[in-house]
């Protein structure tokens, strides 16, 4: 049994906790209302696991980030060094609001969490796929139909947890990369809420390049970033 931090007590963060309690972790849950407020909602809706401080979940074997992309400034860096994270999070300018800075086709989101926490390793995975199909979709290792989630880190050692995390879970990891990479499955690509096979994955990943967002991010980036 292993330990996961995961902060965001919403429907992603619920989810992964369900699955991770399922699958023998030990589990913390927090949330920016803090314990008393997020006990009741997690002991309702992910039985097994434990509401925590953010502070507490960042103490954990693996952390994932299941909050909006925005609150990534209020993250405990000095809490986080040495961790690996893994970052669901992703930019939603409809929710968000316009944030250039979030959406500079020169970097990923997930570079711009590790730039912050520049001490813990970031591993991108888990956000391009809804709550609900990560539930609907978890299979057993092994199972005929199970579904594929795109992995991308630059830590080999944190890579491999990821991987073993996700497998847990019910899915297939598929390694596309470093950290940089992770921009093939942000919102806007082909392999953004989609439900595929390792299989299907790996030829989204491969023909990134050639998609729409793909053909956009390269002449944005041939021009300076701009």
């Amino acid at each position: 049994m292993s330990s996961v931090g995961i902060v965001g007590a919403g429907r992603l963060g619920l989810a992964v906790a369900r699955l991770a309690v399922a699958s023998g972790h030990r589990v913390l849950v927090a949330g920016s209302a803090g314990p008393a407020r997020v006990g009741p909602v997690v002991a309702s809706h992910a039985p097994g696991a434990a509401a925590a401080t953010v502070t507490e979940a960042a103490s954990a074997d693996l952390v994932v980030l299941a909050m909006p992309l925005t609150a990534y400034p209020t993250l405990p860096v000095a809490a986080l060094v040495g961790r690996t994270v893994l970052d669901a999070t992703n930019y939603w300018w409809e929710l968000d609001g316009l944030r250039p800075d979030l959406a500079d086709p020169a970097t990923s989101t997930s570079e711009i969490v590790q730039a912050h926490l520049a001490g813990a390793s970031v591993v991108k995975s888990l956000g391009h796929m809804s709550a609900a199909d990560l539930e609907a979709e978890a299979r057993p290792r092994g199972a005929t139909g199970r579904k594929a989630v795109a992995v991308a880190g630059d830590d080999p050692a944190a890579v491999a947890q990821v991987v073993r995390f996700v497998d847990d879970l019910g899915f297939d990891p598929v390694v596309v990369g470093g950290l940089a990479e992770g921009i093939r499955f942000e919102p806007g690509t082909e392999i953004f809420g989609g439900d595929v096979d390792a299989a299907e994955l790996r030829a989204l990943v491969a023909r990134f390049p050639d998609s729409q967002r793909g053909r956009y991010l390269a002449k944005i980036r041939a021009r300076g970033g701009r």
